[in-house]
């Protein structure tokens, strides 16, 4: 981008300035240094010259001596200010070079920021623009038929309101985001039992459970991890969801929690069509979806789910990650510190 590339120049001349300012004071301190001591070397050489008592045929002799060493002091000089230049110009050089180096990697957070934000505006304006596209067309059709009869209006009507119901999902999808990417508030990081949140996540996903007649084994104890505790439930209600839209009706869903170290593991295993290795590394990317990979039928959604819950863990400093065998399902794991303080501050990255 250009913007980053006149930065990095910018910067790159900030950091040449700085680097050529310390060498030439170097330089200078280096050269008032070594040029007093030769003078004063010479010049206790010519006192001692001066001191020794020579017949008056060889005075002229001394004053030959005298000069000659004046001369090499001045060759000297002249040699340690082309070393000292010479010196300078490789300093100029290579310096740039390093500058240069320097400027790109401390912009490309910043660059990568933007390409991220530059890439998550066309994929918002891309699914926002989808929904609305899909009723305009209707509405259109729908206005040129002089002969729309009442049933046909109401089944356009109850067509735009699933666009519209899309529309409001998506949008709480992008405000969740946006929530998470402000931090966490120090005021509600609290130590929480992970049994709480297990027990509040499976109350909210009672009806599509019920629905898929899927049945949760779950396993916890009396761990606690440091956070907020809206934000760790949310993330379970999203890999419990997940995991229950893409398995099978009467399966079996298991929720997981133990201790490991001075961390706490949560694990939850589906016995869904699984994941493809190809599409492991994008699925934590904001709208990516691998839906044929996952399953025949198809899932309503539009790929932020696994984003929220990647941003959700990285504010409370853990990891999550994926164990994936198509055909036979998947492991989404969590690791959450036990009480190590959550990010309170936007991290980038």
């Amino acid at each position: 981008m250009k913007l980053i590339q006149s930065a990095a120049f910018r910067l790159t001349l900030w950091y040449l300035g700085i680097i050529m300012v310390l060498s030439l004071l170097f330089s200078f301190a280096l050269y008032r240094v070594s040029y007093d001591q030769m003078a004063e070397g010479v010049h206790r050489q010519q006192n001692s010259i001066s001191r020794i008592p020579l017949p008056l045929s060889l005075e002229n002799r001394r004053a030959d001596l005298t000069r000659a060493l004046d001369e090499q002091l001045d060759d000297t000089r002249q040699s340690l200010l082309l070393r000292l230049a010479s010196l300078n110009l490789a300093t100029l050089l290579l310096g740039g070079a390093a500058a240069y180096f320097l400027a790109r990697r401390t912009l490309r957070p910043i660059e990568e920021a933007m390409e991220a934000q530059g890439r998550f505006t066309a994929d918002a304006s891309h699914e926002l623009r989808t929904p609305l596209t899909a009723m305009r067309s209707e509405i259109e059709v729908a206005l040129r038929d002089k002969k729309l009869t009442a049933a046909e209006a109401r089944t356009l009507l109850g067509s735009n309101l699933e666009e519209i119901a899309k529309l409001e999902a998506l949008s709480a999808g992008l405000l969740r985001l946006a929530r998470f990417e402000n931090g966490l508030d120090a005021s509600v990081v609290l130590d929480v039992p992970v049994k709480d949140i297990f027990e509040s996540a499976i109350d909210r996903l009672q009806t599509p459970l019920a629905q898929r007649h899927i049945e949760l084994d779950v396993v916890v104890g009396e761990e606690t991890v440091a956070g907020d505790q809206a934000s760790l439930t949310e993330l379970v209600v999203i890999l419990l969801d997940n995991a229950i839209k893409y398995s099978p009706e009467k399966s079996t869903i298991k929720l997981r929690s133990a201790a490991a170290g001075q961390t706490v593991r949560i694990s939850i295993t589906d016995q869904g069509s699984g994941i493809n290795a190809s599409d492991v590394p994008f699925i934590f990317n904001r709208f990516y979806r691998a839906d044929r990979s996952r399953s025949k039928d198809k899932v309503e959604g539009y790929g932020l789910g696994l984003s929220i819950a990647k941003r959700i863990v990285d504010l409370h400093r853990g990891e999550i990650g994926v164990d994936s065998t198509p055909a036979q399902g998947s492991t989404f794991k969590v690791r959450l510190p036990i009480s190590q303080q959550p990010v309170k501050h936007p991290v980038f990255g």
